[in-house]
């Protein structure tokens, strides 16, 4: 039982390990001339425009009691997808955000004005992965430009959080793949409510 324990613990520091190097080769791409680009980018007051862009067309596909019911669920998924992050780093995991690692601070880039206290996993990378696929699923069949648009979108997001100093990639991954089983959920969700 204590290999086992012992084998484990050393696989999840050597994740770690690794993890925090990616995280260093990718943070330090960055040049200050795209610092303010990538804070643009996280910011969630910058997506509004695709969120209004989003609104218009559910509104042209739905009633105005689906549209409400889609509204109401987008709103808990985003929550969901929220607090589950929180759940996951304030209670669960409780992993340090690389700003918040003595050895790595004078290695990387800190782009960001503000650094949390702990990181696993990504709230930013889960909430738009989360939408892009609701909406994707939602409606991509007939607007097919959108799987694109939402996709790159997510992945930008995604990055800009290890840009700015503030994740490490695998709390970014999980935050997507998180994300996206949400968005899978919640798209259920939404069919067989609209059967109803």
């Amino acid at each position: 039982m204590t290999a086992k324990w012992n084998d484990t613990t050393q696989m999840i520091e050597t994740l770690g390990q690794y993890d925090a190097a990616l995280f260093l080769w990718l943070n330090r791409l960055g040049a200050e001339q795209w610092d303010p680009f990538w804070l643009v980018i996280t910011n969630k007051w910058a997506s509004i425009p695709l969120y209004v862009g989003l609104l218009v067309l559910l509104w042209r596909e739905r009633s105005p009691k689906k549209l409400l019911q889609t509204l109401f669920l987008v709103g808990l998924l985003v929550l969901a997808s929220d607090q589950l992050a929180n759940l996951f780093k304030y209670v669960l995991v409780e992993r340090p955000r690389p700003c918040r690692v003595e050895a790595l601070v004078d290695q990387m880039r800190m782009v960001a004005n503000y650094c949390g206290r702990y990181g696993y996993f990504s709230a930013h990378a889960a909430s738009s992965m989360a939408v892009a696929v609701f909406m994707i699923k939602l409606l991509a069949k007939r607007y097919r430009f959108l799987t694109a648009l939402l996709l790159i979108w997510a992945f930008l997001v995604g990055y800009s959080r290890i840009y700015l100093g503030v994740h490490y990639p695998l709390d970014v991954l999980t935050g997507q793949f998180i994300g996206g089983v949400l968005g899978l959920i919640f798209f259920r969700l939404e069919t067989n409510l609209a059967r109803v």
